[in-house]
């Protein structure tokens, strides 16, 4: 599941704000975890309790900064965590590159922001059905944080890969979405034409033409009627 980059950097800095950390995470990459100066703590002590955003913005190593392309780029390509293995403008590339045909390869993905278009995917991918439909949630606590435009601007330059990615797979949703759809389209129209054959063919079954009166002939009975008149 992918989600607007804005909302959802506002969304882990709240969770961050309220004391979620993630020192448990291992991240793990080519057999080994990063050094302490591959990939530095934003704080000092047990959490970040409490953290302003221009805190959270301004620790230049905070792993919410484009946290979209780096979960799903293949970290490998770049030297995992180490920032001097290659220049930051060809890390960046390689990184949004990979992040996009790994998003691309994957049977199915769905955005935060179309719910009822991700269950529909969901649903026709891995035939499937939810008991409920999916709700649209459209308030959240990042939808609740107020910020002025050059924090949005700032949060944008933070996660600008994050950015062309989210570009990427809204365009790509929404090709796999009309696709499916089509292709659901024509499955009805072939079943319905499946059903009014099977009719007809019912319909002639039931009422069998005349035995020995070949299509199209008069039977005797009406030529003497006619004589009759």
């Amino acid at each position: 599941m992918l989600r607007d980059p804005v909302s959802r950097y506002l969304s882990e800095w709240k969770h961050v704000q309220r004391g979620a950390t993630w020192k448990t995470s291992l991240h793990m990459c080519d057999g080994r975890s990063p050094t302490p100066d591959e990939l530095p703590t934003c704080y000092p002590g047990d959490d970040w309790s409490g953290v302003s955003l221009r805190e959270f913005m301004d620790c230049s190593y905070n792993l919410a900064n484009n946290r979209q392309v780096r979960m799903l780029a293949d970290l490998s390509l770049v030297g995992c965590y180490n920032l001097t293995f290659m220049n930051e403008s060809e890390r960046n590339t390689i990184l949004l590159q990979s992040a996009k045909n790994n998003l691309k390869n994957m049977a199915f993905f769905g955005l935060t922001e179309f719910q009822r278009k991700t269950q529909f995917l969901f649903e026709r991918t891995f035939n499937l059905k939810f008991i409920s439909p999916f709700t649209q949630f459209n308030i959240t606590r990042a939808s609740n944080v107020e910020i002025n435009e050059g924090a949005r601007q700032r949060i944008e330059e933070l996660n600008f890969l994050d950015v062309q990615l989210y570009e990427y797979a809204k365009d790509l949703f929404q090709q796999r979405y009309h696709h499916t759809k089509q292709l659901e389209h024509q499955r009805d129209r072939q079943k319905r034409r499946e059903e009014r054959r099977l009719q007809r063919e019912h319909r002639a079954h039931r009422w069998p033409k005349e035995d020995g009166a070949p299509e199209g002939t008069v039977t005797e009975d009406y030529n003497s009627q006619v004589v009759r008149w």
